[in-house]
């Protein structure tokens, strides 16, 4: 045999072994590269399906109006500039590892069928106006608590009027 003319038997055999081990380690590799690649697609698909991008230009929106308070005499052409540095891609390139780390593929599958069911669109669909109210009702709850916590404070002479 010509191999046998480059290597001993035993040298042959080790090569071999080499050579599909280093083969095998590739073909892993590719595999999970190519199932990471799969999940991060998905995870992009759920957050698209879920409107997890547009929520996020929304909070800006609602953060807006108090930035602007911070600096009433900035001219409009400034605020038209942040918004227009503001993309739903942004948030959604960050908030791809955390779902990749907290969730399974078939996690992620199966809340993909659940956003592309009637109720899961529907809740898409509600979403916006539900975390409105929601923030709403939020708001006047923590001003309630903290005139409590303030009433107390000056109660028990810990806060000046």
């Amino acid at each position: 045999m010509l191999v046998y003319r480059f290597f001993s038997p035993l040298q042959f055999f080790y090569t071999m072994k080499k050579l599909l081990l280093a083969t095998a380690l590739c073909l892993m590799a590719v595999a999970a590269f190519s199932q990471t690649t799969t999940k991060t697609a998905q995870i992009r698909k759920l957050l698209e399906l879920s409107g997890s991008g547009k929520m996020g230009v929304m909070m800006m929106d609602n953060l807006l109006p108090a930035l602007k308070n911070l600096a009433p005499d900035a001219p409009a052409d400034f605020w038209e500039e942040v918004q227009k540095e503001v993309h739903p891609e942004d948030i959604v390139e960050l908030v791809v590892p955390i779902y990749d780390k907290y969730y399974t593929e078939e996690d992620i599958r199966q809340l993909i069928v659940f956003y592309e069911s009637p109720v899961g669109q529907k809740m898409v669909a509600q979403m916006p106006a539900v975390m409105q109210e929601s923030m709403a009702v939020g708001q006047e709850w923590g001003r309630e608590i903290a005139e409590k916590v303030i009433s107390r404070l000056e109660e028990k002479g810990y806060k000046k009027h």
